[in-house]
């Protein structure tokens, strides 16, 4: 081989690096972009907010009658935040049959990220008794978020090799955790200073609100702008033409060839289920279990963000030494802990509070990093999209339970306690199943290199 022709390929490899390099960086601000909604809006304000108004509505018995239906105004929540998932579970297989289909992410991608920061913006006009528009918009931005991360995670494989998948997927985590942060404190500051501002304390959760939405719309653009669209050759010929859920069962079918993929999933869809019942009810346990204030969970969530960025990347260097799967494992048993520790939480005690959402946020960034990135490595090539249809079914479209049997327990008992409690299981079976997973075997059996450390 001729010198010129060495230099031309080191060349070309050195531009197709810089290319990667730079969807990368616009890859990691979709998580930018989109987890202000999850922090600011899931997870600290609209959950108490939403009760509030709920319970402004409610009979003397302390219910509301969503279609005729009775259900406990401190349940509301809960319950529409199962709803929204079911919803999803409906959507996310024809997002992905239409990024099978014709190779265009991107469009797709910007419908669902603008129907949700829009559906998010809404959100400014909850007041009064206004619990079913609220309910209503929740539904139609968790839907869109669980749509546009079908499309978001499918990108992985495509943008980053094997061996940097660990790195790039926990930087993403990184970035939004440290996204939610920054917002949280903007949020802090109009949340407690509101008079000073001349804004009541329930329009400036409103304002909070309104803005994740703005924030997720516009900083969408740059992933928009960075990110391109790969056809297949069957797509280019437009031979893949199955429907949402006819490409789901397809995909499941497929999935029966690789079973240690499948097993995966399930058990990702147990411990993951209770990972997103904790960031959706940990404010609602913190304002009505145990009595703290809005700003006192804005500060505890604040810490979760900042502490979620450095444990997501030092769970992906963990990840690098001992590999991915021991990692998580490892991270299901500090969540065990954890929230077995919060039932023991005395009332009006910020600082312990403030020691559970440390435990959390230790382990929440690199649990959700790495499960994606090691499910990326038992993906076969070219079936990414549909793959990560059915992970992000297991990742958000299936995570109904959980706030279910919250929901049922705090119904059912009264205490939110139990209801806290209750999620425990989901860490421990989740542990026991994955544990079971070879996946050495199963990054081999998809066709995939297997990484030196898995």
């Amino acid at each position: 081989m001729s010198t010129d022709t060495v230099r031309t390929a080191a060349a070309a490899d050195e531009r197709a690096t810089a290319e990667r390099r730079r969807e990368q960086r616009g890859w990691y601000v979709y998580d930018w972009a989109c987890s202000v909604y999850s922090t600011s809006v899931l997870t600290v304000f609209l959950g108490p907010y939403l009760t509030e108004i709920a319970k402004a509505a409610a009979d003397p018995e302390g219910y509301v009658h969503p279609l005729g239906i009775p259900v406990r105004a401190g349940s509301f929540f809960a319950y529409t935040v199962s709803l929204s998932v079911i919803v999803s579970v409906f959507v996310m297989p024809l997002a992905g049959a239409a990024a099978d289909r014709t190779g265009r992410k991107k469009p797709l991608l910007a419908v669902a990220a603008y129907l949700g920061s829009a559906a998010t913006a809404g959100m400014f006009f909850l007041d009064g008794e206004r619990y079913l528009l609220g309910g209503f918009l929740l539904i139609v931005a968790n839907a869109s978020l669980a749509v546009s991360m079908v499309l978001y995670n499918s990108y992985l494989p495509q943008i980053a090799p094997p061996e940097e998948r660990d790195a790039v997927s926990s930087r993403g985590w990184a970035f939004g955790y440290a996204s939610g942060a920054l917002v949280l404190v903007a949020n802090l500051v109009l949340f407690l200073a509101h008079d000073s501002f001349g804004v009541s304390e329930a329009t400036a959760v409103r304002i909070c609100l309104a803005s994740a939405g703005v924030w997720w719309g516009a900083f969408t653009l740059v992933p928009l702008k960075r990110l391109r669209d790969r056809r297949t050759p069957a797509q280019e010929a437009g031979t893949s033409s199955r429907g949402g859920w006819q490409q789901l069962r397809a995909t499941v079918r497929d999935m029966r060839g690789h079973p240690h993929t499948l097993a995966f999933l399930l058990a990702y869809l147990v411990y993951n289920d209770g990972v997103q019942t904790v960031i959706s009810q940990a404010s609602v346990y913190g304002s009505e279990e145990l009595g703290l204030g809005q700003s006192t969970l804005i500060v505890a969530v604040l810490l979760v963000q900042l502490l979620a960025v450095a444990g997501a990347l030092a769970m992906g260097r963990l990840a690098r030494a001992y590999g991915a799967k021991r990692t998580i494992l490892g991270s299901l048993v500090a969540w065990t802990v954890t929230i077995g520790a919060g039932y023991f939480l005395p009332a009006g005690a910020p600082a312990w509070f403030f020691v559970l959402a440390a435990g959390i946020g230790l382990v929440l960034g690199g649990t959700q990093a790495l499960s994606r990135s090691l499910f990326s490595h038992l993906v076969p090539q070219g079936k990414e999209a549909e793959y990560f249809s059915a992970y992000e079914i297991s990742d958000r479209g299936m995570a109904w339970l959980g706030p279910m049997i919250f929901g049922l327990t705090y119904q059912l008992t009264g205490s939110y306690r139990d209801a806290i409690v209750s999620l425990v299981a989901f860490f421990l079976l989740g542990f026991a199943l994955l544990a079971r997973v070879p996946v050495r075997r199963a990054v081999r059996d998809a066709g995939n290199p297997v990484p030196d450390r898995i």
